[in-house]
């Protein structure tokens, strides 16, 4: 029976090197995959999934107005697909969520999910909300925080090194703009003056 799975975690806890990981695992069993990203996550180019430690693979990128089952119905008709992968899946819609579970409901592929679970105020990004109401199976990634306790939040910081604590809620960057704190360092961030 396949699955709707999601892993999350904070940033830099290797997300995507899991997903392209397993993606590659089934590639070299001769199995095809699909990996989907969100189009305006463009640091790695447009459509592309990188990870860190410097792994990399296309990937369909997708907008909001986009019907993933519809995708993934068709793919699948041209050629079987045995897993769905989506990177940054807290950009996901609510109804791509719900999409994305009729695939693996009526279609009977299993769908690997990884994103994080929470914004830079402590907010749950709309994806992951409904990835964490849904998901047949949740899996945390942990990394850990500068005092070695585990790390569940994320603080964005601006081009000078100042913690931003408004804004909006989406912000796509990497190690130059967010860092990743145990709940406790990060209200301590999050409340200095």
């Amino acid at each position: 029976m396949a699955k709707l799975y999601f892993s999350y975690a904070t940033m830099n806890a290797g997300k995507s090197t899991l997903l392209l990981q397993a993606s590659y695992n089934y590639r070299e069993r001769g199995m095809r995959t699909v990996i989907l990203i969100a189009a305006f996550d463009d640091r790695a180019g447009t459509g592309r999934v990188s990870s860190r430690i410097g792994l990399s693979d296309e990937g369909i990128p997708f907008t909001h107005e986009d019907d993933l089952y519809a995708l993934i119905e068709r793919l699948h008709g041209e050629e079987t697909v045995a897993c769905v992968f989506v990177d940054e899946a807290q950009f996901l819609g609510e109804d791509q969520v719900w999409q994305l579970a009729r695939v693996a409901d009526r279609i009977g592929i299993p769908v690997m999910a990884y994103g994080l679970r929470t914004d830079f105020q402590g907010k749950l990004f709309p994806g992951s909300m409904a990835l964490l109401a849904i998901a047949d199976e949740l899996r945390e990634v942990r990394t850990i925080c500068h005092c070695g306790r585990k790390a569940t939040m994320v603080v964005r910081m601006d081009a000078d090194g100042n913690v931003v604590r408004e804004g909006a809620q989406v912000d796509v960057g990497g190690n130059e703009k967010y860092v990743v704190f145990c709940r406790r360092h990060w209200e301590d961030v999050m409340k200095a003056d």
